[in-house]
């Protein structure tokens, strides 16, 4: 079961699957922002090589180019919420971007998620319950930029009252993502990614695939056309966003963007 709303840049939805087929469910990077509120269901996420096992009414936040994806670990329902929206939604109203500063302030795949024992779920569930709701469209945006607001202000007051505990050593899965996304529009390649780790190159993708959900090439793709997306929408040019972006060949570049968008480059720079 899907219900979902889209307006604007704005998109919210709730959906149950009754028999979840982990291959149904692949990495994907969003350039925007990500409020997921999980129900029910045997599933872990991943998320910059960050593995976060899900328990009833965990709420995860991603900010844009945050590579994540969702672990079916077995059977049972899974059901969840998720809003996307523009990094800069509230820029009129919080011109400071306070309330965007769970999403911002944090190191890449880090802090991704709040248990039920930080915040206020009955509201957190009854704020998506009423965004999901049968209104007409003007009472369904009015609704869904309000409980928004309201979302992002119990988000932001949680992360607030994380305790810094100091920073963990980071397992081998970490430092590789981190390294990617340090160097994701250089010349690189699975082979010199995985002798940089001393790893073979069939190590270097098992431990990369088990930390994001992704092969790697695949992986750097999909971050490179984010990348690029959002030079286009600056208004640079096609020919030197492909470049910038580690693509060598344009014509490589147009197809790919084309094929993962379902549009060309230059439609990007008119939206």
């Amino acid at each position: 079961m899907l219900n979902e709303y889209s307006f604007d840049d704005v998109y919210i939805r709730h959906a149950i699957d009754k028999n979840p087929d982990g291959k149904d469910f692949t990495m994907h990077i969003h350039d925007r922002c990500e409020i997921y509120f999980f129900i029910s269901g045997n599933v872990e996420y991943l998320v910059e090589g960050s593995k976060y096992p899900l328990a009833e009414n965990s709420l995860m936040i991603m900010r844009p180019a945050e590579a994540h994806s969702p672990k079916i670990n077995g059977g049972g329902t899974y059901e969840r919420y998720a809003v996307n929206f523009p990094l800069d939604l509230l820029k009129g109203i919080d011109t400071e971007m306070r309330l965007m500063a769970p999403f911002t302030n944090r190191i890449l795949g880090k802090d991704n998620m709040f248990s039920a024992e930080e915040f206020d779920t009955k509201l957190v569930h009854r704020l998506f319950s009423e965004m999901c709701s049968d209104n007409d469209d003007y009472g369904k945006r009015l609704t869904i930029n309000t409980h928004l607001i309201a979302l992002l202000d119990l988000i932001n007051r949680a992360w607030s009252e994380k305790k810094k505990t100091g920073q963990k050593r980071q397992s081998t899965a970490e430092r590789i993502v981190m390294y990617v996304n340090d160097h994701l529009t250089e010349d690189i390649s699975v082979p010199q990614l995985a002798e940089h780790f001393y790893l073979s190159a069939s190590q270097f993708n098992r431990v990369f695939r088990q930390a994001t959900g992704a092969a790697p090439w695949d992986y750097v793709i999909k971050k490179r056309l984010t990348l690029a997306k959002e030079l286009l929408r600056k208004g640079i040019s096609a020919q030197e966003v492909a470049e910038s972006c580690g693509f060598k060949d344009y014509s490589v570049f147009y197809r790919a963007y084309t094929k993962h968008f379902g549009h060309p480059p230059k439609h990007s720079q008119m939206n």
